[in-house]
């Protein structure tokens, strides 16, 4: 028996419509990646003209030759890369136990405590008071002012919450206390074992906040061996910028600097491809939590 539905035209016309409108947001999302990439090993000279729109001309590696000649750049990757383990951990140990204890309708002080964690979410003590609290603790040019003043973020305390409250059987739990498992016990045995995608969204999360981040670098380092990665690939573009401006217009020189002018616009582009590569790297090794976690997280309950 055949029970395939007959489309009609309208279904038809609809479903082109469709996909007409996805394959242009996907163009929309693909273009500009495509473009910083071939434009990132592309010739200066090709990139300023604009005869390179899509693929590499004159392919050269200069750009990123003179990005990886910094030395600075390897001291950034590699602070860069402690700051993110060691802040995703941090925020892990904070928010996972948090949101699970919120999560226990037998936690005493539950709603005010969520309502207390709520109302930082709409008011906060601003960035002077937190300077001068980070101060007074001394952090200031020292690693844990990377991490410490973010240790949580709220709205993804409530994701995980939820996740808790909708996914983990209250079963599971009644089945532990019953065996005589204690809260600490029940929670590292049974609770985190069974919340692979609620922390693989967490840390997705925290690790890209950590490896964008640069505004707690801004404000609380004025050590350069401390510099997190994008604050080094700032410093190379506004010293690069400054050199252009800065040098005299004669003879030699005068070429010299518009060869630097053109080379400064293709390290622009490595410089991002540079900063995001690991990222990209990462997330698909953590996909197929993402999806679940984020679905389960913020819609149920």
């Amino acid at each position: 028996m055949n029970t395939n539905i007959r489309e009609t035209k309208i279904d038809i016309a609809f479903k082109v419509f469709v996909y007409a409108c996805l394959t242009v947001a996907l163009m929309a999302v693909l273009y500009p990646l495509i473009y910083i990439i071939s434009a990132s090993i592309s010739s200066p000279r090709s990139v300023n003209s604009g005869q390179m729109w899509l693929y590499p001309i004159d392919i050269t590696f200069a750009g990123y030759q003179m990005i990886f000649q910094n030395s600075e750049i390897w001291r950034g990757y590699l602070n860069t890369i402690f700051y993110t383990g060691l802040g995703t951990f941090i925020n892990l140990a904070v928010t996972i136990p948090a949101a699970y204890a919120l999560s226990r309708r037998d936690f005493f002080g539950r709603g005010f405590f969520t309502g207390m964690f709520v109302l930082t979410m709409f008011f906060s003590g601003g960035l002077i008071p937190t300077y001068l609290v980070v101060r007074d603790l001394g952090l200031i040019d020292t690693i844990w002012a990377m991490v410490l003043p973010n240790a949580a973020a709220v709205w993804n305390i409530i994701i995980a919450r939820v996740f808790f409250q909708s996914t983990i059987p209250k079963g599971l739990e009644e089945a532990a206390t019953i065996d005589g498992a204690s809260n600490f016990k029940m929670f590292m045995k049974i609770i985190l074992p069974l919340s692979a995608p609620i922390i693989a969204v967490m840390a997705l999360f925290y690790g890209v906040g950590h490896w964008n981040g640069y505004f707690n670098a801004l404000i609380y380092l004025s050590d350069r061996n401390l510099y997190p990665l994008q604050m080094v690939l700032r410093e190379i573009l506004v010293l690069n910028e400054m050199q252009s401006n800065n040098a005299e217009m004669t003879g030699e020189m005068a070429e010299a600097l518009h060869s630097r002018q053109q080379l400064s616009a293709i390290v622009k582009y490595g410089v991002m491809i540079v900063s995001t590569l690991p990222i990209i790297i990462v997330y698909p090794f953590l996909q197929r939590y993402f999806v679940k976690g984020v679905m389960i997280g913020s819609l149920k309950g």
